[in-house]
């Protein structure tokens, strides 16, 4: 049976509010530089959110081509987690850099309820090597949101839109493309707190080899925000892009 979600106490939001206070001090502490370069703090869900989500159902889609074989867990290419992240001071706000160039790309006001443009809470650089100030960007949701897969115009089988490359408590890897490898665009999304559901099918299917992977549909939800915030990431060929573009992420917006 699936309980209404809920917190037991303050003292995650207590937790919460000490760490953030914590970082916003050691972001300020010097003033010269454009970039803060603080480790990620990865949290994991509150310990009484209820992570399921209505009417949540997975299937998976058989893979083309080899499995990855290095260890998601531990994978900085696969597990942003692994990877890290640090603040940036860049502005936090949709910027123009260039035309519309895949009117297919994935749409990231899918990931609502309410397809609403959110209020951008935090900027973070996931690329030291990337073009770009900004490759994790933060937007703003209420404890408990159910969060969903961005829109897109691809179909990769089925009615499927993504294969779950990497699922866990608190974060997913997915990719529009049946390849087990970094082919095209791939998501990175954080501070979810992941359905029970999916992640058991990809720590299933992971552990019998790879050969199928769970799959997801445009705007199908999978998780539920974990608080204030919730971040994502897009790759195209494997490079980090800037998430805050409008002609590619935010079209007509």
């Amino acid at each position: 049976m699936r309980r209404n979600f809920r917190f037991q106490s303050g003292l995650w939001l207590g937790l919460m509010t000490a760490l953030t206070l914590a970082g916003a001090a050691l972001a300020t502490s010097d003033e010269g530089s454009k970039r803060s370069y603080l480790p990620a703090v990865i949290f994991g869900p509150p310990p009484a959110m209820d992570c399921n989500v209505p009417g949540g159902s997975f299937s998976s889609l058989g893979i083309s081509g080899p499995p990855l074989t290095v260890n998601p867990e531990t994978d900085p290419n696969v597990n942003l987690g692994a990877r890290g992240y640090k603040l940036t001071s860049a502005p936090l706000k949709l910027v123009v850099l260039g035309p519309v160039h895949d009117g297919n790309a994935p749409q990231l006001p899918g990931m609502f309820g309410d397809r609403r443009t959110p209020v951008f809470t935090n900027a973070y650089d996931a690329d030291p090597g990337s073009r770009w100030d900004v490759t994790l960007l933060g937007m703003g949701t209420a404890p408990g949101e159910v969060i969903y897969t961005p829109d897109s115009g691809y179909d990769i089988g089925g009615g499927y839109e993504y294969l779950v490359m990497y699922a866990a408590e608190t974060r997913v890897t997915l990719h529009i493309g049946r390849e087990d490898e970094f082919f095209g665009y791939v998501l990175h999304i954080e501070d979810v707190c992941v359905d029970p559901d999916l992640v058991a099918l990809y720590r299933q299917l992971h552990a019998a080899g790879r050969g199928s992977l769970p799959a997801l549909r445009g705007h199908q939800a999978f998780g539920r925000a974990t608080g204030g915030e919730v971040k994502a990431a897009v790759r195209d060929w494997g490079s980090f892009l800037d998430p805050r573009s409008r002609n590619d992420w935010w079209q007509g917006r």
